[in-house]
């Protein structure tokens, strides 16, 4: 998802150097190229390409410019917003401060027009990304060298998510919820036992699965695994925002946590969906119930008070981590609206 935010913008003067910058960054993932001028370039059919001019982002092949506005102080925010919500979208350039004024323009303009802001070091890429939890739209990055995409890259896997606003719940009632099918996470990461994925059947509480590192009497340790639960379920990446189960990649950055501990970014390397048997967990939380579906079998744990849960021996009242999220989303992001998620 973030490489679907990041424009990559080549910069050095030599062809040769720009070409290699394009068809590593296309290969890497990046899909939105922005070039200067009138460079010629060679960019794949896949690319969304930009021309960069002195004032005006332009998409090539047509589409609506996006006006650059050089910000140096609290009135170029203003000038910014005007002229996002006038063209629909905005690109910023900074010249002093940045991560405060990104905050008041997103502020400004969430919902009413597109932000966009230049960057010159992929060191700053996770405050652009992460600025009121949402961020920037779009990020143009200017890369000179090849080389650096991988600090770009480095940059992306860096956890996004925010503080994990950890609670203990107890479990109200267990349900057999017949067979459906449940999401395998493989890892390309050796996790420890107490480490885990947040899952749910509603954004707003996702339940802490254990990961398989820890075996049974009958199973080797699967430590680079979660069995994370039904297909319809919310999981949280990396970068904060939400996907389900059923949608995750090869590749894609999920967020592996410990409760009231550490929390990572580990890439995904396989999914595996099978028909299970599964169980239907409920728990209460203030004045609401929430839900997650999990297979019937002794390798699948909750986090709980004192130790990991067996899915086949959690009890009414045995209280399980989780954590509470904003609820609205749209394509796995913060939204505000009203929403009533059961």
């Amino acid at each position: 998802m973030n490489r679907d935010r990041i424009a990559i913008e080549p910069t050095s003067d030599d062809a040769a150097r720009r070409a290699a910058t394009i068809d590593r960054a296309v290969r890497r993932g990046f899909r939105t190229l922005v070039i200067r001028g009138s460079a010629e370039v060679a960019a794949p059919k896949e690319a969304r390409l930009f021309r960069r001019g002195p004032a005006a982002l332009t998409p090539v092949g047509g589409g609506a410019t996006i006006p650059i506005v050089k910000v140096s102080g609290p009135g170029d925010i203003e000038s910014a917003a005007a002229r996002g919500r006038s063209a629909g979208a905005v690109a910023v350039e900074w010249t002093a401060e940045r991560i405060i004024p990104l905050e008041n323009l997103i502020a400004s303009g969430r919902g009413s027009f597109e932000t966009w802001v230049l960057i010159e070091r992929a060191h700053d890429l996770p405050a652009m990304l992460g600025a009121l939890e949402h961020g920037a739209d779009h990020i143009v990055l200017q890369v000179d060298d090849p080389a650096e995409l991988d600090q770009a890259e480095a940059s992306l896997d860096e956890v996004r998510a925010g503080p994990i606003p950890w609670e203990l719940v107890p479990v109200h009632r267990l349900t057999a919820a017949g067979v459906g099918d449940r999401v395998i996470v493989d890892t390309t990461s050796i996790l420890q036992p107490s480490e885990g994925l947040l899952v749910g059947s509603a954004a707003a509480f996702l339940f802490h699965v254990a990961s398989e590192a820890e075996g049974s009497r009958f199973t080797r340790p699967r430590p680079f695994r979660v069995n994370a639960g039904a297909a319809h379920s919310y999981v949280l990446l990396a970068d904060g925002t939400t996907r389900y189960l059923s949608e995750l990649h090869p590749g894609d950055s999920v967020l592996v946590a410990e409760p009231r501990g550490r929390a990572r970014s580990v890439r995904v390397g396989r999914i595996k969906i099978e028909r299970r048997p599964m169980v239907m967990v409920e728990a209460d939380r203030e004045t609401r119930r929430f839900t997650v579906f999990l297979q019937d079998a002794e390798t699948v744990r909750l986090s709980g008070e004192d130790a990991r849960r067996a899915t086949t021996d959690l009890t009414v009242g045995t209280k399980v981590f989780g954590a509470p999220f904003p609820p609205a989303r749209h394509l796995g992001g913060v939204v505000e609206e009203t929403i009533d998620e059961r």
